[in-house]
């Protein structure tokens, strides 16, 4: 048999299809080599670099639902082959059916008039959503009632995107020179986000964290709905409902399952069995848990010389100042493919001021 070869039409064909591409990518050619990238093809990839890691999709899921004002966020995990499934459910305000997809477009944002600062940077931008979709295999708003919070599902795959290979692990907790509560170590793994986030925002924000079952029976058990169960009947739809409060107004398993599986939480109806007998037990918030495991009290994040005479930086001063070198350490962890392991450290002794990095040896 011969060789096949490309007719006249099919590299035409391919030629146009090259020119049409670079032309939605490209706003100005300026000669050498160098052109002005389209602001799309710029935000494509500048969402691709936000998100680097699952720990990544879970920050920007918290911001997001803090920023909504919530007070109450519920955090379900779970892992399947190398697909990672995060269900997020808040109080917060909620939103529109018509804007259920467009919030995954980019600069798309409900904060028009504030940008929220904190440790992780600025939120409020309108990316975070976009660079999550941007990263990931499905991101999805599964239930969402206006002033009555949301669900958001994404799944994506951890060969693409990475996460710490230790899930399991709680961080310990420690105290900081003025004696406030600092995470010490730990890996960086999704627990710890959630422990971090939650340690941030303590007072406003209570966190829980738990498999999809965990999830639901902690729903079902901690979260009091607005209205009794005899009124719920003559609600034609629980979806009609905040959403946290349609869990315990589920009259059986099977209507559990059913508000768990709108609410983007796959259990079996046998799950649900066992969790409407108690055989699943509701989880305390992640603050709770965090405190309880504690950890050695003699170590410290913050670890300032007590000399008089030298340099004493307040607590809130030596925070702010380590959250600002991890994110300068940005620049090296991206020339040389680093992970932190653990918040940096500043030492004052004498005339000087040291600051630790500690990174994984793996990287």
């Amino acid at each position: 048999m011969g060789e096949a070869s490309a007719t006249t039409e099919d590299l035409t064909s391919f030629v146009e299809r090259m020119g049409a591409d670079k032309a939605l990518r490209v706003e100005e050619s300026l000669g050498q080599g160098f052109v002005r990238l389209r602001v799309a093809e710029a935000e494509r990839r500048q969402a691709k670099h936000d998100i680097r890691c699952s720990e990544d999709i879970v920050i920007e899921l918290l911001r997001n639902a803090r920023d909504a004002g919530a007070r109450r966020i519920f955090l379900a995990t779970s892992r399947e082959g190398d697909r990672r499934t995060l269900v997020m459910l808040d109080d917060g305000a909620g939103i529109p059916e018509e804007m259920r997809e467009r919030i995954f477009d980019a600069r798309v944002t409900s904060k028009l008039e504030s940008v929220h600062m904190d440790r992780w940077g600025v939120h409020g931008r309108g990316m975070a959503l976009y660079s999550i979709r941007e990263n990931v295999l499905e991101a999805k708003v599964e239930s969402s009632v206006m002033g009555g919070g949301s669900a958001i599902r994404v799944v994506s795959d951890t060969t693409a995107l990475a996460e710490r290979a230790d899930q399991s692990s709680w961080p310990h907790v420690g105290k900081d020179e003025d004696g406030s509560d600092v995470i010490e170590r730990g890996p960086r793994n999704i627990i710890r986000t959630c422990c971090e986030f939650a340690l941030e925002e303590r007072g406003s924000c209570e966190v829980f964290l738990g498999s999809v079952s965990e999830v639901v029976a902690t729903l079902r058990a901690r979260i009091r709905p607005s209205i009794s169960q005899s009124e719920a009947i003559l609600v034609n739809d629980l979806d009609e409902l905040p959403v946290l409060e349609r869990f315990r107004l589920a009259a059986d398993a099977q209507e559990l399952t059913q508000v768990a599986q709108a609410c983007g939480l796959e259990i079996s109806e046998r799950s649900a069995h066992r969790i409407i007998s108690g055989q699943i037990r509701p989880v305390r918030s992640v603050m709770a848990r965090l405190m309880h495991a504690g950890g050695p009290k003699g170590r410290r994040v913050v670890d300032l010389a007590a000399d008089r005479r030298g340099l004493r930086l307040s607590d809130e001063d030596a925070r702010a100042f380590a959250r600002a070198m991890e994110r300068e350490f940005a620049y090296l962890a991206d020339r040389y493919y680093l992970t932190l392991s653990d918040t940096p450290r500043l030492r004052v002794s004498g005339g000087r001021l040291s600051v630790t990095f500690e990174f994984d040896e793996e990287d």
